[in-house]
């Protein structure tokens, strides 16, 4: 379990999201624009679409934002040109650092998040220089609440989950990104408490931090998430827990 999975929930119970609901949604909508625009409008074919539209549905995404982003997506309606793109670097204490963005200016995000990388203490990187360390994953959320975590991990691992980790009161699933929908399906089907299910980059191995160094990668990294054309971001650091108490304290 790396540090930044205790740091996403944390994130994610303390609602930060929530604040930043107008930009989540523009983040979201884009994600299905351009799903659309990669493999058509029908997510029954398009499987990042389907995702991308179940993620927009588990952040309460109003029904016609979404159709109007897949409309944007398929040429029914107008759009600015948009593409995915994927940043790396490094965090101050050394840590691989990976984003994806979508955005229409190439050199414009590129500036953004490079200025950000500099004030935060780490760098932007060449293409290819930290992408390695990862590997691609489903990744299913499911609040436990007052059931059985060891039970319910056993029926993930039976429904075809490679691994399972217990992070606070919630159960982190992975899978292969092939089986993601027929584990999530599994899980619905059993009416467990499914908090998201995505495609997502795990490390192959992290990097433990130090304290100081811990908070600096994490204010770096929420830093980049503020930007606009930043999706999502990732990362390898292994976070104390001294740091990510301190860090839930102000968030």
């Amino acid at each position: 379990m790396s540090g930044h999975s205790k740091w996403a929930q944390i994130k994610r119970q303390k609602g930060v999201a929530d604040t930043r609901r107008g930009q989540l949604f523009t983040k979201l909508s884009r994600e299905i624009t351009v799903s659309a625009r990669q493999g058509g409008g029908n997510p029954e074919s398009n499987l990042r679409l389907r995702l991308a539209i179940q993620r927009a549905r588990d952040s309460n995404m109003p029904m016609e934002s979404i159709e109007r982003a897949i409309k944007r997506g398929t040429g029914a309606a107008e759009v600015t040109a948009l593409e995915k793109v994927v940043y790396e670097g490094y965090g101050p204490g050394g840590a691989a650092v990976l984003l994806e963005a979508i955005t229409d200016n190439r050199n414009r995000t590129v500036a953004e998040i490079r200025n950000v990388f500099a004030r935060g203490g780490g760098s932007l990187g060449e293409s290819g220089s930290v992408s390695w360390l990862f590997d691609p994953k489903g990744v299913i959320i499911i609040d436990i609440n007052k059931m059985d975590a060891e039970e319910l991990a056993l029926y993930a691992i039976d429904a075809g989950a490679e691994d399972v980790d217990i992070v606070e009161n919630s159960l982190q699933i992975r899978t292969d990104p092939k089986d993601l929908e027929i584990v999530r399906k599994a899980l619905e089907g059993k009416g467990l408490p499914i908090v998201s299910a995505e495609l997502s980059l795990v490390p192959k191995a992290v990097v433990p931090l130090d304290e100081k160094a811990a908070l600096q990668t994490m204010k770096l990294m929420d830093k980049l998430e503020e930007l606009d054309e930043v999706q999502r971001v990732f990362t390898n650091a292994d976070f104390p827990d001294s740091a990510l108490e301190k860090y839930r304290s102000t968030v």
